[in-house]
């Protein structure tokens, strides 16, 4: 049989075609903010679901949370700590649970012995370690937010203690369960590309995401928070190492905070939108216009129930919290372009690029082999067969993490149902190398040379 018809046969074996990879918008569910989620494949069949306590009921809480809402048949959520008084009241509600098992903080959690299969670790970046290292002290199950932890230091310590409790640590790195990546995966995998000898990929934030998330939002500020290639490019640098199934060896990383500082102030603007700036009607940053004319992104605000009061809640938040405050005169150091360059065992590249300035967002990806080309934008992607010139097509529906997020929690029920960490695409162990390369990306950036990347 001829090598050219073994890559035929492999094509089809891949289903790639219009038609077989369609996903109808019947497998979509929707989050209380009205964006949908792609549905798992599957239903799982669990003689009892499993039990699980959230730490952190903000957005995504919320969002693995709503599984259990879902189908409460496979996870039902029996605890949730959140210092939010009006989150916490929300999800006690939502998820119907019991006085005592609300908390204030995740440390009241463990103050009571063991109550639940699981826990679901949705805090704040930096406040990932402590919940992790005691509930798997205490025997729990853990679904991880990513990132890890900022701390290299304390990402190894918590695989260090998962492998001596033996619990499973799934770590939220949703794109390895989004249909487009795994379909990407199989074909470098497959050989139909012949040999794969570099990648582009592309991460386009969208210019106001950028503002509301990295220069006014929670992670403006590195220090505090989280480098931005581990709060918003871990999953990036994880795709790429997931896909090409190789080590990473060298990492080289470019990239500054570049427009978002107080020199490119316009004259005439202020300490806030809502001061009376007037260039603010022709910002494209203005926190009016993004905030309390389009109503966007306002999840942060945790609004009032009553619809008429709403806009004046909003109006206040703006005066008052830094969602409103010029992005020009804000305290973020986050760079807002970043470039690095992967060397992976056996010589093949990968070119990742984050960029703040652009009207769309999603995921951009080339696939260079010897024998063939991918180009794709996380719901389609097209194949060229370099041997007949034939384009190959696939394409489905999405949301914003590309259908990965309710796909991750179903495979997390089900290695938890039946305590087998096999059944995870993405471990701690197989997701603390991404994590690395962040580090040494961000040491790379900063100390402008090529750095190793050592497990």
């Amino acid at each position: 049989m001829s090598k050219q018809w073994n890559r035929r046969d492999a094509i089809r074996a891949l289903g790639l075609s219009m038609a077989s990879a369609a996903i109808p918008f019947s497998a979509m569910a929707v989050d209380e903010n009205e964006h949908p989620i792609l549905l798992p494949d599957k239903k799982l069949r669990l003689d009892k679901p499993v039990t699980a306590i959230t730490c952190g009921a903000g957005s995504r809480g919320n969002v693995y949370g709503n599984f259990a809402v879902k189908d409460p048949e496979q996870l039902d959520i029996i605890g949730v700590a959140e210092p939010i008084a009006v989150r916490n009241e929300r999800y006690t509600q939502k998820h119907n649970i019991k006085t005592e098992n609300r908390f204030i903080t995740w440390e009241d959690v463990f103050k009571r012995p063991k109550f639940a299969d699981a826990i679901i670790i949705t805090t704040p970046d930096n406040l990932h370690y402590g919940p992790c290292m005691k509930a798997l002290e205490m025997g729990y199950d853990v679904l991880l937010e990513k990132p890890i932890s900022p701390s290299e230091k304390e990402c190894r310590e918590i695989l260090a203690l998962s492998k001596k409790t033996g619990r499973i640590v799934a770590v939220c790195h949703v794109l390895r369960y989004a249909p487009y990546f795994v379909k990407l995966k199989e074909i470098i995998q497959s050989g139909v590309l012949g040999e794969v000898v570099s990648i582009q990929h592309f991460e386009p934030v969208e210019h106001v995401h950028m503002s509301h998330s990295y220069v006014r939002g929670n992670w403006h500020n590195s220090k505090a928070t989280t480098p931005i290639i581990l709060a918003k490019s871990c999953h990036d640098l994880d795709i790429l190492r997931w896909m090409v199934n190789k080590p990473c060896t060298h990492i080289q990383a470019f990239g500054s905070l570049q427009w978002f500082t107080q020199k490119n102030a316009p004259p005439g603007s202020t300490a806030r939108c809502t001061d009376g700036c007037s260039v603010e009607q022709n910002c494209p940053y203005s926190a009016l216009n993004i905030y309390y004319r389009k109503r966007q992104f306002n999840y942060v605000f945790d609004l009032p129930e009553a619809k008429e009061e709403q806009a004046a809640y909003v109006l206040e938040q703006l005066k008052t919290t830094n969602y409103g405050r010029c992005v020009y005169r804000m305290d973020n150091d986050q760079p807002d372009h970043y470039t690095a360059n992967i060397l992976f065992e056996g010589g093949l590249s990968a070119a990742f690029s984050m960029e703040a300035f652009t009207s769309y967002s999603g995921r951009r990806t080339r696939v260079m082999g010897s024998l063939g080309d991918i180009v794709g934008d996380m719901t389609s992607f097209t194949m060229t067969d370099f041997l007949t010139g034939k384009k190959t097509a696939w394409k489905q529906e999405s949301d914003g993490h590309g259908g990965g997020d309710w796909r991750l929690v179903s495979d997390w029920i089900n290695a938890v149902s039946q305590q087998n960490p096999a059944l995870l695409t993405s471990t701690i162990d197989a997701s603390i190398e991404s994590h690395v390369m962040g580090f040494m990306a961000e040491s790379s950036r900063k100390k402008k040379k090529v750095m190793e990347v050592k497990l």
